[in-house]
């Protein structure tokens, strides 16, 4: 299919919805209303775009007719100036839309969960680990964003072993998704006397939120264990079974939540973790098929891909999936990180296009 059979169809289901409005049963039904809305608001402007642009070619073969119809040097100097001006706008356009086109994925609507977990080098690591975390605590304030910690095993000393949290907020999932790897840092620690550098890590993960019609979880699928939640050190931080740990039998996969005092609110934190779990577990199945057909650089997934490192005495950010260095870390750890995103998200962006030209010329 071409792309302008593609733009074609785009327009037709775009008047589609606009009749569907007047439907009884989408006036009735809140939910189908708000699908409606999402679709309609990502197709309207690709559509538009499409139309400026078939109306631009029009009026760029006019412009060529003239220029080259002038006998008088000044009449067709000027008629070139405006064939240049419509070309431009034509690239400026299709440009736009050969974007717009790409491949939309639902989850850069949603919320995301991301888990960061100390790795190799101990204590360091916890302390890194909780760097990590108020970095992006402070990324989602810079965009305006809601954050709410889930889950959290401190080391006592500042660090954590383990964070939970979530992020809401339009385009969170979108700019966060590429957040997903070992993070690596570099620098000499408080304890350090000799002022040696160590090498300290800690994992990502990001997944999109996923609702209870999407990830539908059968009860007899679970093993629920209720617990006592523990401190620093293993001490005991309340005095009633609240902390609950899920096992999901099909899967193995364990989630446990002690943060909230109400056994009800853990086990409900729990459980959208799991679905955000599974769900992650069902989008990577997906990926991995296509990466086994072509290379996938940007937004792999893959948590055991040591996709950056925090180098502290050269005070330099190196991103190794797009070879990106950036200096000012202080900065950057206090959440100043759209640069970095832009790049990461410019460069996923030409990766798909290359692979849509590719997918166009083919067919």
């Amino acid at each position: 299919m071409s792309v302008d059979d593609r733009l074609a169809e785009l327009a037709q289901r775009l008047s589609e919805i606009e009749r569907e409005w007047s439907r009884p049963e989408v006036a009735a039904d809140p939910e189908a209303g708000k699908r409606l809305g999402r679709e309609q608001a990502r197709i309207a402007p690709v559509v538009q775009n499409w139309r400026a642009l078939v109306e631009t070619r029009a009026q760029l073969e006019g412009a060529r007719r003239d220029r080259d119809a002038e006998s008088e040097p000044e009449l067709r100097e000027f008629g070139r100036q405006v064939v240049d001006e419509l070309a431009a706008e034509q690239d400026r356009l299709e440009s736009a839309i050969r974007l717009q086109l790409l491949p939309h994925d639902p989850a850069d609507e949603r919320g995301v969960i991301i888990e960061i977990r100390a790795g190799a080098g101990g204590e360091e690591a916890a302390l890194f680990a909780a760097q990590l975390f108020r970095m992006y605590l402070r990324y989602a304030e810079r965009h305006r964003w809601s954050a709410d910690a889930l889950t959290t095993n401190e080391t006592g000393i500042g660090g954590v072993r383990e964070v939970i949290f979530q992020i809401n907020g339009e385009g969170a999932y979108s700019r966060l998704r590429y957040e997903g790897g070992v993070h690596r840092v570099q620098r000499v620690p408080e304890t350090e006397s000799s002022g040696r550098i160590h090498t300290s890590t800690a994992t990502v993960a990001v997944l999109a939120e996923a609702d209870e019609v999407e990830v539908q979880i059968d009860e007899k699928d679970l093993r629920i264990d209720v617990y006592r939640s523990q401190g620093p050190g293993g001490q005991s931080v309340n005095t009633t079974d609240s902390a609950v740990r899920i096992t999901h039998l099909p899967s193995g996969i364990v989630v446990a939540i002690q943060d909230e005092k109400s056994q009800h609110k853990n086990r409900a934190k729990a459980l959208s973790v799991l679905r955000a779990r599974l769900l992650d577990a069902q989008r990577q199945k997906a990926h991995d098929e296509e990466a086994a057909v072509r290379k996938v650089m940007v937004g792999s997934g893959d948590r055991s891909e040591k996709i950056r490192t925090y180098n502290f005495p050269q005070d330099r950010l190196t991103d190794h999936r797009i070879g990106l260095d950036l200096h000012g870390l202080s900065q950057i750890l206090d959440g100043d990180l759209d640069k970095l995103m832009d790049a990461l998200i410019t460069t996923d962006e030409a990766e798909r296009l290359s692979r849509l030209d590719g997918d166009v010329h083919r067919s």
